[in-house]
């Protein structure tokens, strides 16, 4: 199956919405396990779960590649790239798990430099 499927325009999105899908919306970029898990945690049983992609203010990725690898989970239904209101926001996650990560690798280069 071609997940990018998945991805909807904005006026699909917007039906998808308002006829009780869940919206989650946030950066992943990148895309993390972490994220994975919390979506799942997320969707309740039965409920469509429709994810809205962000843009940081300095991507890695461009949006349509994160719509891409989130349309690539099993645990969500739809993706899209519009601008709609989100029950859920993960900005503020995805901001912290992205310092986490970006600490991460530069301590892994500061010790492979160190050896």
């Amino acid at each position: 199956m071609d997940t990018r499927t998945k991805i909807v325009g904005e006026q699909e999105a917007l039906r998808l919405a308002a006829a009780g899908a869940i919206v989650v919306r946030g950066y992943f970029d990148p895309l993390l396990a972490e994220h994975a898990e919390r979506l799942a945690q997320v969707k309740p049983g039965g409920a469509k779960l429709l994810v809205a992609i962000a843009s940081p203010a300095d991507p890695l990725l461009p949006s349509r590649a994160r719509a891409e690898l989130v349309a690539g989970l099993r645990v969500v239904d739809y993706v899209t790239e519009a601008n709609i209101a989100p029950q859920i926001c993960f900005e503020q996650e995805d901001a912290a798990r992205f310092q986490r990560l970006a600490r991460r690798v530069r301590e892994r280069q500061r010790a492979a430099a160190a050896s």
